[in-house]
């Protein structure tokens, strides 16, 4: 497996490469809070995990990663990443921002609990039309309108105490789904 990632790590370093990161993750969770499907998510959650960037490449094997931070009631508390090796046809490569809801304190726990796993069947919500992006000499900037019409409503729901959105960056291989996505979390300061 260490040997796949590592093969597919130049293809997924170029997606990622081409993005600034100036306040990658709170311009993130500004687009994510401006987006009809997720904004109302931030009145009611208990803390939430922002992936500004999570790339994702494949021929036959596939692989991706991503860090983010993790925060609990508005408060960062630290760091986490997310892992994917997948198996089957596949072909391309893709970026994507990816944001996880913790609906409680009882799913921030077992987010937190060190590694995380998104079993079989568990999507998330792709949030994709009227989100754009761009990257300038002052960072990356980005806004997103609700894909529905409906200003502040929520397309997704909680499914075990998470929920989850996603916002394509670019490419030509995403697919919403999160089985096999591995995460870590390390606490702040650890």
């Amino acid at each position: 497996m260490h040997r796949i990632f590592t093969a597919l790590a130049p293809a997924l370093f170029l997606l990622s490469g081409s993005l600034a990161w100036a306040d990658e993750y709170s311009d993130t969770i500004n687009v994510y809070k401006s987006a009809g499907e997720s904004a109302e998510f931030f009145k009611n959650c208990y803390g939430y995990a922002v992936f500004p960037n999570i790339a994702k490449g494949g021929l036959g094997v596939g692989a991706a990663h991503g860090d983010g931070r993790v925060y609990e009631q508005g408060k960062y508390v630290g760091d986490t990443s997310m892992t994917q090796v997948s198996f089957g046809a596949q072909a391309g490569g893709q970026a994507y921002s990816q944001m996880i809801f913790f609906e409680n304190k009882a799913a921030f726990d077992q987010f937190t609990s060190g590694n995380f796993e998104f079993g079989a069947g568990v999507g998330a919500v792709a949030i994709k039309s009227g989100a754009s992006g761009s990257v300038g000499t002052t960072g990356a900037t980005a806004s997103a309108t609700s894909g529905s019409g409906e200003s502040g409503g929520t397309a997704g729901k909680y499914r075990k105490g998470m929920a989850v959105f996603t916002i394509a960056k670019g490419g030509a291989m995403f697919e919403a789904t999160l089985a096999g996505q591995k995460y870590k979390y390390k606490a702040k300061g650890a």
